[in-house]
């Protein structure tokens, strides 16, 4: 049988999953907008806290919405509408949205032979003035010994329709990249600025092994196809999306042994320049699915 219990450690609380063999395991803090700080599937490490890498710093395993990356100046239009948001990048731009520091409460667990289900939910009702939007997120996690899901669920109970995009940033284990690539296909790739906003859209096939040795990676693509392949001297994942449209970003963060591979329904500065953007109206309910099947 699988279980769920909780945990309290430096202040803060943890909802722990975990298989009746201990070797697939999710740790999720509730006061860090319900990211996974843990995860473990069939004995093999594949998210794991890292040292000297602050979460307020790293936004490891975040939720990210009603937006994903960044948001030229914090600033967006919709509806003939000006919207201002905190600039949490450098006062440069708003960087990964507005729940990723949220306390998040424990709405319902549910344990079964084969897996287990933990659901969280967040329920904005004192929204700031750049995103003036009553709404409600639950994020469901389900683990099986080989295999971790992710569901979002975002309810707007508002009276106005809200735009958004969304996404997951984690990072994952990787300590030899010598010996690791991806495999995905795309044949287009975001062009960034300096403050790596969203300037254009240039043709960048691919569609084989994607080296990861000596890469310093900050970079996004559109996929033709929703699975994205990763390979290492001790594990494979592949980590899929159900959204109609998919986005990756990938991130590697200098002499740490990870790297963050972000399913992503929209790119940088999309509340601007629409590129995924979707409209939720009020009443109206959107899901999506993440998933992470060790092969």
């Amino acid at each position: 049988m699988f279980k769920i219990y909780q945990q309290n450690e430096n202040n803060k609380e943890y909802i722990i999953l975990e298989s009746n063999n201990k070797q697939s395991y999710a740790s999720i803090c509730l006061d860090e907008g319900a990211r996974v700080n843990d995860l473990m599937l069939n004995g093999n490490s594949i998210i794991k806290e890292q040292p000297n890498f602050d979460y307020r710093d790293s936004y490891a395993s975040s939720i990210l919405f009603p937006f994903a990356s960044r948001l030229e100046k914090g600033v967006y239009t919709f509806q003939n509408n000006t919207y201002q948001l905190h600039k949490n990048d450098k006062g440069i731009n708003a960087l990964h949205g507005l729940v990723y520091n949220k306390k998040f409460e424990l709405l319902d667990v549910k344990e079964h032979q084969d897996k287990c289900i933990a659901t969280f939910k967040y329920y904005e009702n004192n929204p700031p003035k750049g995103f003036p939007y009553n709404y409600e997120l639950l994020v469901s996690y389900t683990l099986y010994k080989g295999d971790f899901q992710i569901t979002l669920l975002v309810n707007n109970l508002d009276s106005a329709a809200f735009p958004f995009t969304i996404g997951w940033h984690p990072y994952f284990n990787c300590n030899d990249f010598s010996k690791a690539y991806l495999h995905f296909k795309s044949s287009k790739k975001i062009v960034f600025d300096n403050n790596l906003i969203t300037e254009a859209i240039k043709d960048f096939i691919i569609n084989k092994k994607f080296y990861l040795e000596n890469k310093q990676l900050d970079d996004c693509f559109i996929l033709n196809e929703q699975g994205v392949d990763f390979i290492t001297s001790e594990y494979h994942i592949k980590i899929t999306s159900d959204a109609l449209e998919n986005y990756l970003q990938l991130y590697t963060p200098k002499n740490k042994p990870i790297i963050a591979i972000e399913p992503m329904t929209g790119i940088s500065n999309s509340l601007n320049n629409e590129i995924g953007l979707q409209v939720l109206e009020p009443n109206k309910t959107y899901s999506v699915n993440f998933r992470i099947q060790l092969i």
